[in-house]
């Protein structure tokens, strides 16, 4: 099995936010504050050296990190 580039965190984060969920909603559901769910998602974005959320959703779905 190859490693993954996300955390376990970070990679439940964005399974919620390609939901549609928001910060807030990703927060409560994971039970951490907004500023983390923001912090996971800023460090999933600087390992894939991409510059918006959307742009890392591609690259997490292209690398197989994340199924839709």
């Amino acid at each position: 099995m190859k490693k993954s580039i996300l955390t376990s965190r970070e990679k439940e984060v964005f399974e919620l936010l390609v939901l549609n969920k928001s910060t807030k909603e990703i927060s409560e559901s994971l039970n951490i504050s907004e500023k983390t769910v923001r912090n996971h998602i800023s460090n999933a974005m600087q390992k894939l050296g991409v510059k918006g959320r959307a742009q890392a959703v591609v690259e997490l779905i292209k690398l197989g990190e994340i199924i839709i």
